[in-house]
Parts: structure tokens; C-alpha cells; sequence
């Protein structure tokens, strides 16, 4: 009486899992904003900026091969292994903070990664193409699969969709592992003493919370897919 499939009174209610993901990336987002904000205001004793703490880094782990540049915009660190290039924002390349310095060190990390042959980070890197595919044709190929009630469409929706939840699962690790080589990199080169490196660790730990979000969304988003899949088989 009022319920019809996975819906109740015409509603999806399966749509709280979407606002859920988007609540805890929200909230995580937010997290990193307050703590990197917090910390971008304390300054390094050592009065490294993020791009000389990387360039040490990387001349210490005997990697002469990779180039730090800076990249436009706010949080927006990354490391391209195609060009070997560690790519710092403009809250990190030039400033001294306790912040830049451990988010300079992280993306050094994965230069350390990608440098070691860390078995994550190339399987990452072997997905990328199949997620990036996955996650543009899921929807579109699933909702046809609902609107058609052809099953071969929705579960290759769901296919597709597990690619983009695949990569970010094993995302999470090799960030995670970033920031502990990170930290021990600070820690073994002098660049950050004792007591600083506690705020570089706050600040990892919250950009690391933004991928244990992600991975939850994408969890949530497949979960979604599942029900909306399984309703549909019902009727």
C-alpha cells in the first residue's frame, strides 16, 4: 500500500545513500580546509619552503629524475609519474609552513613510490583508463538498463561502476603510504623537528580522511546500484 519496488509513496529513497557520500565528503573536505588553514600559519624552524623540503627529499632517496614545479590553485598537490614531475600548489611551493612542508613531503612520497616500484601505486596506475572509462558510462548504460528493463544494461552499469570503486580501494592504501614515507622522510632528513612533525601529521591525516570518503561514497553509490538492480528484477 504505497510501496511500489524500491520506491515508497514515488520517492527514491535509495537518494539518502547519494546525500550520505556526499555528506562525508563534504565534512571530510571541510576537515582538511580547517586543518591546513590551521597549520599553513605556522612556519618550519628549519625555514624550508615546500619546494626546497622536496627537492632535499628527493636528493636524499637518490632520485634525480624528478622535477618539482608549481601548479595553480589550492590543494591541488599531485604527483604525475608520466612526467615525473612533483607538482606543488601556491600555498605550498613558496611558503615555509609546517602545512606545505608535509604536503610537499607527501608528494615526494609517491615520487618514492613510483621510484621503488611500489606494486600499489602500478596497479593505480593500470586502472586509471578502466576507471576513468567505467565512471562515464556506468550511469548512462544503467539507467538505459532501467528504463529498457534490460538486465545485460544494468549489470553492465554495475560492471563498469565496480572499476571506479576498484580504484579508489586501491587509492587508499597508496596514500596512506605516502604520508607514513612522508613523515619518515621529515623525520630521518631533520627538515621538520620532533615537535613540528605532529602538525604535519594532522594535516596528512585529514587529506587522507578525503580518500577514505571517496571510497565510501563509491561504496555507498554501488550499493545504490545493487538495490536500484535488484528492485528492478522484482518487477
Amino acid at each position: 500500500m504505497g510501496y511500489y519496488g524500491y520506491g515508497f509513496y514515488g520517492l527514491d529513497w535509495t537518494v539518502l545513500l547519494l546525500v550520505a557520500g556526499m555528506v562525508l565528503s563534504l565534512l571530510a573536505s571541510a576537515s582538511l580546509k580547517r586543518t591546513f588553514s590551521v597549520y599553513c600559519r605556522i612556519p618550519s624552524a628549519s625555514r624550508m619552503t615546500g619546494a626546497q623540503a622536496a627537492q632535499r627529499i628527493l636528493s636524499m632517496a637518490g632520485i634525480g629524475d624528478v622535477q618539482v614545479r608549481p601548479v595553480s590553485g589550492q590543494l591541488t598537490d599531485h604527483y604525475d609519474p608520466r612526467t615525473r614531475t612533483v607538482r606543488l600548489s601556491e600555498a605550498v611551493y613558496n611558503q615555509t609552513s609546517l602545512a606545505a612542508v608535509g604536503v610537499a613531503a607527501h608528494e615526494c612520497g609517491h615520487a618514492v613510490q613510483h621510484h621503488t616500484g611500489y606494486a600499489p601505486l602500478r596497479w593505480r596506475s593500470a586502472i586509471v583508463p578502466v576507471a576513468n572509462f567505467g565512471s562515464g558510462l556506468s550511469w548512462p548504460i544503467f539507467l538505459a538498463g532501467l528504463v529498457t528493463s534490460m538486465r545485460p544494461l544494468l549489470y553492465l552499469g554495475i560492471a563498469l561502476f565496480m572499476g571506479a570503486v576498484l580504484f579508489q580501494l586501491v587509492t587508499l592504501p597508496v596514500e596512506v603510504n605516502a604520508s607514513a614515507r612522508a613523515l619518515r622522510l621529515l623525520t630521518d632528513d631533520g627538515i621538520l623537528q620532533d615537535q613540528e612533525v605532529s602538525g604535519a601529521r594532522k594535516v596528512l591525516r585529514a587529506a587522507a580522511l578525503t580518500y577514505v570518503a571517496a571510497l565510501a561514497t563509491s561504496i555507498l553509490q554501488l550499493l545504490r546500484l545493487l538495490i536500484l538492480a535488484g528492485g528492478r528484477n522484482r518487477e
